[in-house]
C-alpha cells in the first residue's frame, strides 16, 4: 500500500481521514461558512480533513443547472478557503489545461467518474505533483481502475487515491457493491469510499439528479466496518436549498455527531475490517 497525504490528512496509514464541503462553490460566504465549520469540527474530533468544493459542474444534467463561479474566481476562492482556514483544498477537473492552474490552489486534484479514463486528463493531473483523487466510473468495474492509476504512475506520480461512487444499476440508479472496496485496494492505493454521490439517482428528477439521502449513514457505516482510508461527503448548511445534488447532500449541522459515530466505528473495527 502506498499511503497518500493531502495537507494533515493521511490515508492509507491505517487511520479515518475525511474529504468535506460542499457539492459546489455557490458563493464565496458559503464556501467560507462552511469551511470554518468543517475545521472547527476537525479540531474538535483531531482528524484528518480535506475541504472540497468545484469551481465548476461540467457534468449537470440539465444545460440550465447551476455550473459554479468558473476556473477564476472558483480558484480565488478556494485560495482564500485555504489561507483563512488552514485545511488543505481539493477540487476537481475537466480538461487537460486546467491542471496547471488549479494546482496552483488545490492541496490535490480529483478526476470525476465520467472523465476517470480520459487520457490526457489523467497525464496533466499526474504531471502536477499532486495527490489525484481517481474516481471510478459508475461504468467500470473495480479492477479496470488499474489503468487509470497506470497513466498516473506514468508521470512519476505515486500520490494516488481512489474513491468508490456506486454503480449503475438499470436506470435512474446506483448499487454499491462493498467488495469494490477491497479490490480497488489490491492495486496499491489507498481506497475511499463516497456515501453522498453513492446514493444519487441519476437523472432520476428529469432535469436534474435524485437519490435517497436517508441512506447515507447506513453505507458510510458499512463502508468504515469493511475497513475504507476515508470518507467523502458532499456536506450543506441547507442541502434542499443546495444549487446542485440538493438530494444528496449531508446537513452541516449534523456533521460533527455523524463523524464521531464514524470514528468510534473505525477504532472498534480498526484495520482488521479490510480482511473482512
Amino acid at each position: 500500500m502506498r499511503p497518500a497525504r493531502i495537507g494533515n490528512a493521511f490515508f492509507g496509514e491505517g487511520g479515518l481521514s475525511f474529504i468535506l464541503g460542499p457539492c459546489v462553490i455557490e458563493d464565496e460566504a458559503m464556501a467560507l461558512d462552511t469551511a470554518r465549520a468543517i475545521k472547527e469540527i476537525a479540531e474538535k474530533l483531531r482528524v484528518g480533513t480535506v475541504f472540497k468544493a468545484s469551481y465548476d459542474k461540467a457534468n449537470r444534467t440539465s444545460i440550465d443547472s447551476f455550473r459554479g463561479p468558473g476556473l477564476s474566481a472558483g480558484l480565488d476562492i478556494l485560495a482564500r478557503v485555504k489561507e483563512e482556514t488552514g485545511l488543505p483544498v481539493l477540487t476537481d477537473i475537466h480538461l487537460p489545461q486546467e491542471a496547471e492552474h488549479a494546482a496552483r490552489v488545490a492541496s490535490a486534484l480529483q478526476i470525476p467518474a465520467f472523465l476517470v479514463r480520459q487520457t490526457d486528463l489523467l497525464l496533466a493531473a499526474g504531471r502536477t505533483g499532486l495527490p489525484v483523487n481517481l474516481k471510478k466510473a459508475q461504468f467500470m468495474g473495480a479492477t479496470d481502475m488499474v489503468h487509470p492509476v497506470r497513466k498516473i504512475e506514468s508521470t512519476g506520480n505515486s500520490q494516488v487515491l481512489l474513491t468508490e461512487r456506486g454503480t449503475f444499476f438499470g436506470y435512474h440508479d446506483l448499487v454499491v457493491d462493498m467488495r469494490n472496496l477491497r479490490l480497488m485496494r489490491e492495486i496499491g492505493y489507498p481506497v475511499i469510499f463516497d456515501a453522498t454521490h453513492s446514493v444519487q439517482s441519476p437523472g432520476g428528477l428529469g432535469n436534474s439528479s435524485g437519490g435517497q439521502r436517508d441512506f447515507i449513514r447506513p453505507l458510510a457505516r458499512a463502508a468504515v466496518a469493511f475497513g475504507v482510508d476515508g470518507i467523502f461527503m458532499e456536506v450543506h448548511p441547507s442541502p434542499s436549498r443546495a444549487l446542485s445534488d440538493a438530494a444528496t447532500q449531508f446537513r452541516l449541522s449534523e456533521l460533527a455527531e455523524f463523524l464521531e459515530e464514524l470514528l468510534d466505528l473505525h477504532s472498534i473495527s480498526g484495520s482488521s475490517g479490510r480482511d473482512r
